[in-house]
């Protein structure tokens, strides 16, 4: 989900207009809109912060800026991976309970990795064989890896659908590791942590996630999807 806050300052009218300018070249993703804050909306323990001549005086007024974070505050006790919302090619939401019910690869990709051609082949393969079953593959560009994702979101989808015939989503570009990593991608390796530590360790790593949403398995970059059909037909109830 979006997590909206609101910062509340006093700011003098005469400086509002410079306000309003910054606010509007300002990343969206940081303070996106400047509102107006009545005084009377806010409950007394909050009034009382200012004094009341302070606040009502009539060289100043209450604003706000609003700060949208996208995928940075999720649900704060996710149970699965439908508690969380991610960006498309396109920087729409989707909210990943739109998969309830169904068996999903969660996996971080790259274009110019050694394992490209043999990842995403494997993967369209299994797509193309299980998509009518219930499988859907969440594909995640992430360019941590030598820098073996360096392309626009565009280059990357094209790519994979003129290259390697892919019907399965690609998301947009995310950080995997780190700080700045996407909240899902925290959730996953907690869930599941890599023999060598949490960190996902290069491109290509994979998570198996069941019909609830619960990762199952973790996979290394060198496992190759069409090793994994066993444990996907077991998830689908597939003979």
């Amino acid at each position: 989900m979006l997590c909206s806050t609101a910062r509340v300052l006093l700011i003098p009218k005469q400086n509002l207009s410079i306000l309003r300018r910054f606010s509007s070249i300002v990343r969206e993703t940081q303070f996106n809109s400047v509102f107006n804050l009545p005084v009377s909306s806010f409950s007394r323990p909050i009034r009382t912060v200012f004094p009341s001549s302070f606040v009502t005086s009539k060289g100043f007024e209450l604003w706000g800026l609003r700060s949208d974070h996208t995928m940075a505050s999720q649900s704060s006790n996710p149970q699965s991976v439908y508690d969380f919302t991610v960006k498309d090619a396109k920087g729409k939401d989707v909210d990943l309970s739109i998969y309830k019910g169904k068996v999903l690869i969660i996996v971080n990709v790259a274009s110019q990795c050694g394992l490209t051609n043999s990842n995403y082949t494997d993967m369209t393969e299994l797509y193309k064989k299980y998509k009518d079953q219930g499988l859907e593959i969440l594909a995640f560009p992430c360019n941590q890896f030598g820098g073996q994702e360096p392309g626009s979101i565009e280059d990357i989808q094209q790519m994979v659908c003129t290259r390697f015939k892919a019907e399965y989503p690609i998301f947009d570009k995310v950080d995997v590791n780190g700080d700045n990593a996407a909240p899902l991608y925290k959730f996953l390796k907690s869930s599941k942590g890599g023999f060598f530590g949490d960190g996902i360790k290069w491109n290509f790593s994979k998570f198996l996630i069941d019909k609830e949403g619960h990762v199952v398995d973790r996979y290394s970059p060198t496992t190759t999807p069409a090793s994994m059909e066993k444990d996907i037909k077991k998830l689908l109830g597939v003979a």
